[in-house]
This record gives C-alpha cells, structure tokens and sequence, in this order.
C-alpha cells in the first residue's frame, strides 16, 4: 500500500509537470509555439517492402500504441481484483462498485443536459465519466493524515471500476467503422492465447508476439487498439502456476554442501512461477507506465493556445461547462446519492472509520477525469473525414479546468473532516499490502 502511494504520488507530479510543459511549449511566442504540433504531427513510417504496416504522426503513435501499454497494466490490475482482491467480494465490492456507477452515470447525464439544447459537442458524454486515480492520489497525500487510509481503498475500488465503465464506453460508442476481416483475425488470436494457456504454455516470448499481432489488427480493425491492451490483460493468469510456495521447499531442493547448475535454474523457476502472472507484469511494467507512458501522453495532449478569447469562451462553451458540470458536481453527487442509497436500503455497508463527508469529499477527489478524460476527448471529437474537430480544444480546457476545481473541492471537504476513532490505518495497510498498483485513470 505504502509502496503504491508513492508511485502514484510521484505519477502525479510528473503529469503535472507534463502538463505544464506541454502548455508553455505550445504557448510559446511566433514560431517556437508552433513546434509543439509541428513535432506531434511529425509522421512515423515503417514499411517492409511495398508493405505500409503503420504511416502515423507521433501524437497517433502515442495515443493509440504507446497507451496499449497502460490499458495493458489496466487490464491487469481488474484481473487480480476480479480473482483474489476487493472485487472477488462481492458484499466488498458492493459498495465502491454502486459509488462508481453513480460517478459514471451522473456527469454523463449532467453532460448531456448542458450540451443537448443546441445538441453541437453532445457526443463528448463520456469525458466526464473518468477518475484519474495518480491525481486523485496526490490529492489525498497532501491532505495528509486526516484521512482515513480505509478512504483510500475506498478510492482505488472505485477507480478500478471507472476503470470497467471507461473500456465499455471506449469499445461499444467510440468505435469506428469496423473492418471484420481484421477483426476476426484479432479474435482468432485471442482465441489461441486460451488455447496456449489451456496447453500449459508459459513461455512469455510466446504470448509477446501473438499480442503485438492481435494489437495490429484490432488497429486495423477499427475497433480502438487500447481495447486490445485490456483484453490481453483480462487473459493473463491471476494465480500462480504453481500455487502458494512455502520458502522451506526451495531450501530443501538447493539442500546440501552444493547445489549445481540445474538445481539453482529449477528452483529460480519455481519461485518466480509462485507468483501470478499479472502480479509479476505490474511490478515491471506499471514504472514504465507511470512514470513515461502517461507523462508523455499528457505533453502530447495537453498543449493547447490559451488566447484571450480562448479563455473568455470559456463560460460559454457547452462543451467546456458540460465537462466542468459533471466532473465537478456529477461526480461528488453521483458518488455520495448512490452511496447513500446503497447503505440506506442495505446493499452495502460503510466501512469502519468512513462517513458520508469521507465520501463526499472521495467523490470530489474523483473529478479529477484527467488521463482517461483527455483520451476519451480525442476519440470523441473527431470529423466525419477522421480530422480533429474545434470542439476539441474547448474539452481539454474544460478536463484542465475541472480537474483543477475538483482538486480544490475536495481538499476543502476533506482537510477538516474527523479522523473517525474506528480508523485502524495498520490494519488497513496490512489488509492492502497485495492490492495491483493502480494506473491513473
């Protein structure tokens, strides 16, 4: 738990850091400014023969290769919470999973209420149904101490499941025409990968060529490559090969005054195949997506021009009000109405050391769309010729202005909340101690 706080704290500096890089780069006076598209638009070819495979500008590269990487580790992460943590619970889950539903279906709502009257940018409805879980962690971190660490499990559930609701969304209403000759070929190799791992195959080689191939023709598909990154995710084993290990039994095979070459080899196996798969994967890829991937997909995104009249259409942009609207008031109202409700009529139960002002000001935290909101503004407002659309820039105004208020709201919620006698933060701690490190969402 410890350790996943500090990654997703320093995850949240560096997309700020991002953030702001990308900013004053693309504001930058005459001829400098225009260096930021010019380089995200700069092509990357790679051909073999007569054979175009991929012809994209960097920001594409970025966007729709190098992020398969973090909906990978997202995949993941709902694997080991669907089969051995919180989500494996169902009267666990219960809870944080109805809290995130209300977070999900109240700024969608909110959305479409303040864009439907003239109906322009009304596709963006699924912007504001995204948390980003290093921002929100960040949040929580400076508050510090007051809150309840059983809040911060609370918010990691949650997330996980805006997580479930953010690739629904993405797969089903931000799909693009599909080609079914490649996409029935990116099943039948999904289709293999069961069949490798029903055959015991458990060479990672193996599985790394295959996904590459499936994540090519889900490419070319149309159907969103990230969605690829999840499904190989949601494929991979969440319990180790071999079952728990006790350390005894690999001393008793390396036993003796020397233990030889195949020995030392069969007990390095053993012991590496005593762990899950998807544990193993997000201890070595989650870094790399954390601390890279995202920070260059926000230099990527982010940079817009903030003019004076960017800035006065501010308030009169529905697109930019609507993405404001749900995350900073849809996702604190649908998190704590839904929460409510669920322990008024019995569903769930408040965990120990929570009150309904934790989840309030959880909620708020949660408005922080960010990652997942940037990204689902690109797939979002786009032409009909598969050009970017105006509307775009007012989104990614309004995901910045958001996630700014919400970062506000809820540390003023937050910073003056009781730190109830129930809080047990070592036990808490403990019963975490082998939650997935969660990406930012």
């Amino acid at each position: 738990m410890v350790r996943f706080l500090a990654q997703e704290t320093a995850s949240g500096v560096l997309l700020l850091v991002a953030t702001a890089a990308a900013l004053i780069w693309a504001n930058l006076p005459g001829e400098l400014g225009e260096t930021y598209h010019h380089f995200w638009e700069t092509h990357f070819k790679l051909e073999i023969g007569s054979w175009k495979i991929l012809d994209k500008p960097l920001e594409a590269i970025v966007n729709d290769a190098l992020m398969v990487l973090f909906f990978f580790v997202v995949g993941l992460e709902i694997k080991t919470e669907l089969a051995v943590g919180e989500l494996a619970e169902p009267r666990v889950a219960a809870l944080p999973a109805i809290a995130a539903l209300g977070g999900m279906v109240v700024p969608a709502a909110l959305y479409v209420m303040v864009t439907a009257p003239g109906g322009e940018g009304v596709n963006g409805w699924g912007v504001p149904m995204a948390t980003d879980i290093a921002f929100a962690v960040g949040v929580l971190a400076l508050i510090g101490p007051r809150i309840p660490q059983r809040l911060k499990l609370f918010l990691l559930t949650l997330a996980i499941v805006d997580d479930i609701g953010a690739i629904l969304v993405i797969a089903v209403f931000y799909t693009a025409n599909i080609a079914f000759d490649w996409l029935a070929l990116a099943l039948g190799l999904l289709l293999l990968i069961v069949m490798l791992r029903q055959f015991r195959v458990w060479y990672i080689p193996v599985y790394v060529i295959v996904g590459i191939v499936i994540w090519y023709a889900t490419f070319k598909s149309g159907v969103h490559a990230t969605i690829a990154g999840v499904v190989l995710g949601l494929l991979a084993p969440a319990t180790p090969l071999l079952g728990e290990r006790m350390f005894e039994s690999v001393e008793d095979m390396l036993s003796g005054d020397s233990a030889d070459h195949s020995q030392v080899r069969n007990a390095s196996w053993e012991m590496k195949e005593s762990v899950a798969i998807t544990t193993r994967l997000i201890g070595l890829i989650s870094p790399w997506t954390s601390f890279i991937i995202i920070p260059v997909f926000a230099l990527a995104n982010a940079g817009i021009v903030l003019t004076g009249e960017s800035l006065t259409n501010l308030w009169s942009s529905s697109v930019t009000l609507g993405i404001i609207a749900g995350l900073v008031v849809g996702k604190p109202l649908g998190v704590t109405v839904f929460t409510w409700a669920a322990v008024r009529f019995g569903v769930a139960s408040l965990p120990p050391g929570l009150n309904m002002r934790h989840v309030l000001g959880g909620g708020a935290v949660a408005g922080i769309g960010f990652t997942v909101a940037l990204f689902i503004s690109r797939l979002a407002f786009v032409t009909p010729e598969g050009g970017v659309s105006e509307l775009l820039d007012e989104a990614i105004i309004g995901v910045l202005a958001a996630s700014v208020l919400a970062s506000l709201l809820g540390w003023m919620i937050l910073r003056k909340a009781p730190l109830s006698s129930g809080e047990n933060s070592s036990e808490v701690q403990s019963s975490g101690a082998d939650l997935p490190v969660q990406q930012n969402t």
